[in-house]
């Protein structure tokens, strides 16, 4: 396995749509396992492919806390969503900002998994907004777009300051809560 690099905000390649996914073969369980390694050292609870610059519907997520739960999403759909959460979102690609984002409280999505096997599945609470929140990375979106063009422009100039002081040798900011970037 091997880690991929995470783009981050306002990377314009965050911003592409991607396309579904035809082959399930070999190269693409690799990139799942890659991704969820990605992921776990992070240490995130989604990750998107668009988010390691590849542009295919594959998101893989983990909501299960201690105990590890990957969960595949290839070509994901969502059929039906019902109620609102608010709930305060991070994300690996938008590193140390924390905002708050409404979405559906449940979800039932139709995807398939690494095999190429179609599935249907009922999400709630954190798994539901979990797959949201990788979805609209699909569609090239970020949850940074729900916040105000004011906010947005701030986390913009914070986070390329933070890029900066890195490239200088400065330390990285020290991260929120794991279980919370998505």
């Amino acid at each position: 396995m091997a880690l991929l690099s995470v783009l981050e905000f306002p990377d314009p390649r965050l911003r592409t749509r991607a396309k579904p996914v035809e082959e399930f073969d070999s190269a693409l369980k690799q990139l799942v396992a890659n991704m969820l390694e990605t992921m776990y050292t992070a240490p995130g609870i989604g990750l998107a492919a668009t988010q390691v610059n590849v542009h295919k519907q594959l998101i893989v997520m983990d909501v299960g806390g201690e105990t590890r739960e990957p969960q595949v999403y290839i070509n994901p759909e969502i059929l039906s969503r019902d109620g609102v959460e608010v709930s305060e979102e991070g994300c690996l690609s938008v590193p140390n900002v924390f905002e708050e984002v409404e979405r559906a409280a449940r979800v039932r999505v139709r995807a398939r998994d690494a095999d190429g096997q179609s599935f249907e599945r009922d999400l709630e609470g954190l798994a539901a907004v979990c797959l949201q929140h990788e979805m609209d990375h699909l569609a090239g979106k970020l949850f940074v777009d729900y916040l105000s063009v004011l906010k947005r422009e701030r986390i913009r100039r914070k986070l390329e300051k933070e890029r900066r002081d890195r490239a200088s040798g400065a330390p990285r900011p020290a991260t929120r809560a794991a279980a919370r970037v998505i």
